[in-house]
């Protein structure tokens, strides 16, 4: 039976607001208005805000709690951008909230705004003539969804904006990173400004405020989809990731051209997950599957670039010592991570060996959401055991910021550790741990909770920049 969400409360004035945001994208765009439907939910359940009815949406689920609309950290850099650049993109991977944000964004723009899904056949028929179509909306806000399927627009963007250079033209969404960035990179070269979307974050649910134990378990054992994480259950998340994995291998691949068997591609990212937190060996991985390194080398392209993979480069901060060379390879979703490795909830996580590299990877998500996307990043690791998981440096050919990474409560320095220091010179040196307090563990080291990794940038002294850079 359906079980109300946990935001009963705050359900009819989301649904308020949901409904006069459709409502206002009618009147600005000529799409019929349908008013949200009110459901028949349990009578203990239909107890709203004063005794009324409690109206529920279209795309509520039962035993979700996917009512109510997070704000993302870089809604704001976009909406800047918008006011300088007459073309903006958000790229990031499918189903990561980019469509909620460009939405949330028209309905605080000032003008009137024209939405274009390009996976609608409707909106697609609309388009037989982009030109023309795109000409009468001059002085409009058009948002163009899943640009990287009619790449012929690119060309007709430029011309567009020639004519008109107005700031806040097109703001266009991409799933494909480097086929959205290389197309337009040919055509609006000077003309674009891209932000990149990444899943939630614990700064963006923490609102401002500092993240709980529940959250911070919650959000590393699920992942930052919303649809993961804000499913109902653990069961609900489990089989939303299934599914989105499903997808992307047998729809969302061959859509961008990628023809690669889905079975064999679902085994080398199984095969990644496994080797997750570890440096990239393409042979080892290629002897594996049965497979040369130069395609194994290619599937990992495959996944990093549709942003289901991270490589994290190696630091070069010491010519005189043997450095490994080869990137590490980090699964950037720790909720997909889990499910390819079969584990369902948190418990079964705290005594699974992967558990330690899964926070690593968790946490280095969190720090690059963080930090601006102009920061150059890597780890360092020398052949003698000197490591150090995540170097960042702000500005080029200045001491970096260090930072270790612990599963314990309790964090303990290696050996390795004060080696790794003592070639890097740091400016400032940092422990991430699943912990609540923060205190000076070593001298010029502090211990840091995951919670306030969003403090990295402003504990650098560069947090004029905000949570996400500009890429042009």
């Amino acid at each position: 039976p359906m079980t109300a969400p946990p935001c009963v409360p705050v359900l009819w004035e989301a649904a308020r607001r949901a409904e006069l945001y459709a409502l206002r994208r009618s009147v600005r765009t000529g799409a019929p208005f349908r008013p949200f439907r009110r459901n028949g939910l349990p009578r203990a359940d239909r107890e709203g805000v004063n005794g009324g009815p409690v109206p529920v949406l279209d795309n509520w689920e039962a035993g979700s709690h996917n009512c109510s609309m997070i704000p993302r950290a870089i809604q704001p850099d976009v909406e800047r951008s918008l006011r300088a650049f007459p073309v903006v993109g958000i790229t990031g991977p499918r189903q990561v909230g980019k469509t909620t944000l460009a939405r949330m964004i028209a309905d605080g723009f000032a003008g009137q705004v024209l939405y274009l899904d390009l996976e609608s056949p409707a909106d697609l028929a609309r388009l037989a003539s982009p030109e023309l179509l795109l000409a009468q909306y001059e002085e409009q806000l058009v948002v163009i969804d899943e640009v990287q399927q009619k790449p012929e627009l690119f060309p007709i963007l430029r011309v567009l904006v020639d004519r008109n250079r107005r700031p806040g033209r097109f703001l266009i969404l991409g799933s494909a990173a480097p086929n959205l960035k290389r197309q337009a990179s040919e055509s609006l070269a000077g003309r674009i400004a891209y932000h990149e979307l990444a899943p939630l974050t614990l700064a963006e649910l923490a609102g401002g405020g500092r993240a709980g134990t529940e959250t911070v378990n919650r959000l590393w054992t699920r992942g930052g989809y919303p649809d993961s994480y804000l499913a109902g259950d653990d069961a609900l998340s489990i089989q939303w990731r299934e599914n989105f994995i499903q997808t992307h291998l047998e729809r969302d691949l061959p859509a961008l051209g990628i023809r690669v068997p889905a079975t064999t591609l679902r085994r080398f990212w199984t095969m990644a997950a496994h080797c997750h937190g570890q440096t990239w060996n393409a042979s080892r991985m290629g002897e594996s599957m049965g497979i040369d390194h130069k395609t194994a080398r290619r599937y990992l392209d495959v996944l990093s670039d549709t942003f289901m993979l991270r490589q994290l480069p190696p630091c070069y901060a010491n010519v005189k010592k043997q450095l490994v060379k080869s990137p590490k390879v980090y699964l950037r979703c720790s909720g997909l991570l889990h499910s390819l490795l079969g584990i369902g909830d948190w418990l079964s996580l705290q005594g699974h060996p992967i558990r330690g590299a899964s926070w690593e990877g968790f946490c280095i998500e969190q720090i690059l959401a963080a930090i601006p996307t102009r920061w150059s990043t890597g780890f360092y690791r020398t052949r003698s055991g000197a490591e150090i998981d995540l170097v960042i440096h702000p500005v080029a050919m200045q001491p970096p910021i260090a930072v270790e990474i612990k599963a314990t409560a309790a964090p303990k320095l290696s050996k390795g550790h004060f080696h790794a220091r003592a070639d890097l010179a740091p400016r400032a040196m940092y422990v991430v741990y699943p912990g609540e307090d923060r205190y000076p563990l070593a001298d010029g080291v502090e211990a840091l909770p995951v919670s306030e990794v969003a403090r990295i940038a402003e504990l650098a002294g560069d947090d004029d920049w905000g949570q996400s850079a500009v890429r042009f």
